[in-house]
């Protein structure tokens, strides 16, 4: 991978993308509701003790300590789920949308407390797609009734070393895989097998592989 990403995935099946891509997930479902980010936006006053999320955000280069930094994780956060929440997935993203998405990005993957995801229980469990750069995945250039309109899921087990994606509405396809760790936060995808419809089984060719790199991971978002 040239560039660092909060999940970059490369391959010829989606979301493991042929070329590297941005993908980010959230184990939240309702994460980029209005309700939920009014929430979260509100928490980060009451945390900092000010009366507005803009004026704390001056202010915070002025502490110092964990639970600044801590405080910076989360006005990142906030930053990036706002930016994502009407981009559609990411179908409706602009270069500039693109470009200020992946700048948080960075600055998430910078203050990055989980150093070996791998190793971490937080990477188990079931991750919906919030915002891709893959146009494989978007298909922005299919009729809107051609695309994946529902949600998008990928479940990973670190213990067992397997991967699933998931599709929902209207297609419902699936893939499974292999993870083959190459250090602690990259590892080789080897697929073996796809489910059309979510009913007919296609074992995989030899040639279904790529690489995932979890560049960020909290308890949240990946």
């Amino acid at each position: 991978m040239a560039a660092t990403y909060l999940n970059t995935i490369q391959a010829s099946t989606e979301p493991f993308t042929c070329h590297p891509s941005l993908a980010i997930f959230s184990s939240n479902p309702n994460i980029l509701s209005t309700t939920q980010l009014k929430i979260l936006t509100n928490k980060l006053s009451v945390e900092t003790g000010t009366a507005g999320y803009g004026k704390w955000r001056r202010e915070v280069s002025f502490f110092q300590g964990f639970s600044t930094k801590r405080r910076d994780v989360n006005t990142l956060k906030v930053d990036l789920f706002q930016a994502i929440a009407p981009l559609d997935r990411g179908a409706e993203a602009t270069p500039d949308d693109q470009q200020r998405v992946d700048k948080i990005a960075r600055q998430l993957e910078a203050v990055n407390e989980i150093k070996e995801p791998l190793k971490s229980n937080l990477l188990n469990g079931k991750w919906e797609l919030i915002y891709t750069t893959s146009e494989s995945i978007l298909q922005t250039k299919r009729p809107k009734f051609l695309r994946p309109n529902g949600k998008i899921f990928q479940a990973i087990n670190v213990d067992t070393l397997r991967a699933q994606n998931m599709e929902t509405w209207p297609f419902f396809n699936q893939v499974t895989a292999n993870l083959v760790p190459l250090n602690a936060r990259r590892v080789a995808v080897k697929f073996d097998y796809f489910r059309i419809a979510g009913l007919i089984p296609i074992k995989s060719p030899g040639s279904g592989r790529g690489q995932l790199e979890i560049t960020y991971l909290d308890e949240e978002l990946r």
